[in-house]
């Protein structure tokens, strides 16, 4: 076991968190305290959390604008200059109060800044609680390209306080489910049942959701830290799913997409591909289409718009040696890594998407 499977970092919950995130102020007193939230999170939670803080810990607080199109190295090089001036040394800790734009992008700001510092996540979205916020993944777009720049690196430990959620508008709260309904098709016939059921998001049932998803996550980082292997299994849904939601960010004409409703389509159309290829069980399959659709609707895609998003597949940093490498589905939770995709059947899926 390598050092980093062995710290991997412990994900707390509720009034326990705030007792453990004191404790470890008290036991590391870092030289300054640097809470990074983007305009949303300012508002919304920063005042709940600094409540939690014992001692009043000198603290100092980064904005950076909300939403996907500022998680780039602009971005970086203003919090980087942010820090420097309000001189943060190496004793420094940084606590990343956000959704997945926050916590990746403060994570990768830590990870670089005087070689390291440490940080701390906070996710205040469903989307970070269950996926962006646990397996030291950080790093930022580069243009439209997600995630093409960064490091794995563990946060010191995650705060998971399902009161945030609150704050959140329903699409965001549905944005979030499409990372738990993944984790029950490539983990659990049984998750993904009782996660299926879920049409009206409640805080009461999502308490132990939660806690499920961030287990099925944690066991396999657990197991494949750097992504060898069976860590690319999460990326099921992704590789048609990032270049939809790349494509769609960057074209004015086209509505802009949440990261779980890109991914929901890529589910549909990976499922598709998993029965021509993996003979996945095509009455499965219905289901999976009905779920995701009576959820999430169905977007529109035409003939040119499929031909830039599979440009865009070129990019994904599962790809190998030119080839475009897919997650598919055997069956629900046996997922297989690194299949290669004929062309022809891409555009197949689309079709059957968009006809069904």
């Amino acid at each position: 076991m390598n050092d980093l499977t062995a710290s991997l970092n412990p994900v707390l919950y509720a009034e326990n968190a705030y007792q453990k995130l004191n404790e470890f102020l008290v036991e590391n007193d870092p030289s300054r305290i640097f809470i990074l939230v983007d305009s949303n999170t300012h508002e919304h939670c920063l005042a709940k959390f600094m409540q939690q803080l014992e001692n009043s810990p000198q603290t100092e607080v980064i904005e950076i604008e909300a939403g996907e199109e500022y998680k780039n190295l602009q971005t970086c090089e203003g919090v980087w200059n942010a820090l420097s001036e309000l001189e943060a040394d190496r004793k420094s800790l940084m606590i990343n109060l956000g959704g997945g734009v926050v916590t990746d992008l403060g994570g990768f700001v830590a990870s670089a800044f005087k070689r390291g510092i440490q940080f701390i996540n906070i996710p205040t979205t469903l989307l970070a609680m269950v996926d962006a916020s646990v397996g030291g993944k950080t790093g930022v777009d580069l243009g439209n390209l997600k995630n093409q720049i960064g490091v794995i690196n563990q946060p010191e430990m995650v705060l998971i306080d399902t009161q945030f959620l609150s704050t959140l508008p329903q699409e965001e709260m549905r944005s979030g489910l499409a990372e738990i309904l993944k984790h029950g098709l490539i983990a659990s016939e049984t998750y993904w049942e009782k996660v299926s059921k879920l049409e009206d998001l409640d805080l009461s049932d999502l308490e132990d959701i939660i806690k499920e998803s961030v287990d099925i996550k944690k066991e396999i980082v657990t197991k494949d830290p750097f992504e060898k292997n069976l860590r690319k299994t999460l990326n099921f849904g992704h590789t048609l799913g990032h270049a939809i939601e790349s494509y769609c960010l960057t074209h004015p004409e086209k509505k802009r997409l949440l990261h779980g409703e890109a991914i929901a389509a890529g589910m549909i159309l990976e499922s598709y591909i998993s029965t021509e290829l993996q003979d996945f069980p095509k009455e499965k399959f219905e289901k999976i289409n009905n779920v995701i659709k009576s959820i999430y609707g169905k977007e529109s895609f035409s003939e040119d718009d499929i031909i830039q998003i599979k440009e865009l597949m070129k990019f994904d940093k599962k790809n190998e040696r030119g080839n475009i490498n897919f997650v598919l589905l055997k069956d629900i939770g046996r997922p297989v890594i690194d299949i290669v995709v004929p062309d022809n059947l891409i555009k197949n899926a689309f079709d059957w998407y968009l006809n069904n």
